[in-house]
């Protein structure tokens, strides 16, 4: 199938969505429930937890959440957090003090008051259209608006029609701070989430029977191997553990001097996808395929470039004594293998 299309629909009773780019998968959504990230609540402040930097924070439905850096913040205060990303098990929701109300083309930040235009929208008209949209609506007080790259040539209506709902919908939360916790903001469901993190795709296909017609479940499901082939024999293995995602580079029967250094490449091309396809997150701990060490800054540049786009998400922490490489991820996703045996 080429082209990319965007498709969404329910398996076992569970909503996903899927984008599929010439009959690859590249980015996937799955359903969290109404306090995965993105959601938006009221909470009462707990007391400080020493040594740990932050507080755990009441939240409805006898639910936890921990904030970090909490500056300012008095023990039974109410406060407006939002769910920035998937819990371990056991543990309570991460939250943050910055909230975020995210459209297709349009971003609300209550708190951060400001106009931000995408610097990828470089044409001076363009930007002047967008900054009197803003401008029209009449956004007051401390809330703060991002015009995403995926405004560029669309109507004024759609982008006015947009502004208007989510300023009235963060002026809303925004006034709601005082009382006991409540839930605000469900997160947004899987197909509201490709709509508005996933703006171009040539077609739309929905229903159960299109997410096997398009191959992405064919592809999920390959997901819930451990193994990734990586051509040429060689293969990549990412196995989570509690500590730590391992991954293992193997050159297979493939015994040239290059064999490991093209191996590893492969792998590191491929890591940023699988990772944020599988939902995992946390300390990443990879063990390379032999490779001469003078080769290393090689890898590093190969890192650096595959990682480019996750930036904000990952850290690169570079190779341990045993010769191992380390690297941070943060958890913004369900993980798939639980996901798809709950």
């Amino acid at each position: 199938m080429k082209g990319s299309v965007l498709v969404h629909g329910v398996n076992d009773g569970r909503a996903l969505a899927a984008l599929m780019v010439d009959g690859r998968l590249e980015a996937l959504a799955l359903e969290a429930g109404e306090f995965g990230p993105g959601a938006i609540l009221r909470g009462r402040v707990g007391r400080p937890m020493k040594g740990m930097g932050g507080v755990f924070v009441e939240l409805p439905d006898g639910a936890t959440g921990f904030l970090r850096q909490p500056k300012g913040l008095a023990p039974g205060q109410p406060v407006l957090v939002q769910v920035t990303a998937v819990p371990e098990p056991g543990k309570a929701l991460p939250l943050s003090l910055k909230l975020v109300i995210k459209g297709r083309y349009v971003i609300f930040t209550p708190g951060a008051p400001g106009l931000n235009i995408s610097r990828q929208i470089r044409d001076e008209a363009e930007r002047a259209r967008l900054a009197a949209l803003v401008e029209a609506e009449g956004v007051k007080g401390d809330l703060g608006v991002i015009m995403r790259s995926a405004c560029e040539g669309i109507g004024d209506g759609v982008i006015s029609d947009e502004l208007d709902e989510l300023h009235n919908l963060a002026a809303a939360i925004s006034a709601d701070s005082a009382g006991p916790p409540e839930l605000l903001l469900v997160a947004h469901p899987p197909g509201h989430l490709a709509w508005s993190d996933w703006p171009y795709w040539d077609q739309v296909m929905e229903g159960a029977d299109a997410l096997e017609a398009s191959g992405a479940l064919d592809a999920i499901e390959a997901l819930l191997s451990p193994q990734v082939p990586l051509g040429a024999g060689a293969s990549m293995t990412i196995e989570p553990t509690r500590a730590l995602v391992a991954v293992d580079i193997n050159t297979g029967a493939d015994t040239s001097p290059a064999a490991g250094l093209k191996a590893n490449i492969a792998a590191i091309h491929d890591l940023p996808r699988q990772l944020a396809l599988r939902g995992l997150g946390g300390q990443v701990v990879m063990d390379m395929a032999p490779f001469p060490k003078r080769e290393r800054h090689i890898l590093d540049q190969a890192l650096a470039k595959a990682f480019r786009h996750q930036s904000q998400a990952v850290t690169l922490a570079g190779w341990t004594p045993l010769g191992n490489y380390e690297l941070t991820r943060r958890r913004d996703g369900v993980p798939l293998a639980d996901w798809w045996r709950g």
